[in-house]
């Protein structure tokens, strides 16, 4: 009786979890300056998919991402140029936001320092500099200048959201 019980509790958390990314991913839609031209974005959604993997696991938290996903087309308008490039810039992309809770939290004059935060964000930030070479011609300067811009800004917005809704929620990595 009590592992239903908290098999029906991480499902809810899981559902709950989309449904903000998806409501996060659907506002920032709605703000131009949120938005680069060819795609990408600064991705105030992706906190979700970082607070979910540090409170859930990484197992359940690439679920969420995988929810995610397939709810996303509903709020964004997906850019991909094929069936390979989507799996790259979306399944492989997001994907790795739901690995973050892998990495380890160090303290550092009593301020955490959630160090999957960087590596998932430095991580899908390579995974769409080399597919604006690959996939969509770019040269390497090309897609670092493309990419890197929205790419600093969510790390920096997760660096500062993430620790903060972590420590007031109270979330015990899982």
């Amino acid at each position: 009786m009590k592992d239903s019980r908290k098999a029906v509790l991480t499902l809810v958390q899981i559902a709950l979890y989309a449904a903000l990314f998806i409501v996060l991913d659907f506002i920032s839609s709605l703000i131009p300056f949120l938005q680069m031209p060819q795609g990408g974005s600064i991705g105030i959604s992706v906190i979700v998919l970082i607070v979910a993997s540090y409170h859930l696991g990484w197992k359940q938290g690439w679920i969420v991402v995988a929810v995610a996903l397939v709810l996303m087309p509903m709020t964004s308008v997906i850019y991909s140029v094929n069936l390979l490039d989507y799996i790259l810039e979306y399944v492989v992309a997001f994907g790795v936001y739901g690995l973050s809770s892998w990495f380890p939290t160090f303290n550092v004059r009593k301020i955490p320092i959630h160090t999957g935060i960087y590596v998932s964000n430095f991580l899908r930030f390579l995974i769409h500099w080399f597919a604006g070479v690959y996939f969509w011609g770019l040269n390497w300067e090309g897609s670092l200048a493309y990419n890197a811009p929205y790419m600093v800004a969510t790390t920096l917005v997760c660096a500062l959201v993430v620790p903060i809704l972590i420590q007031r929620l109270a979330l015990k990595r899982a």
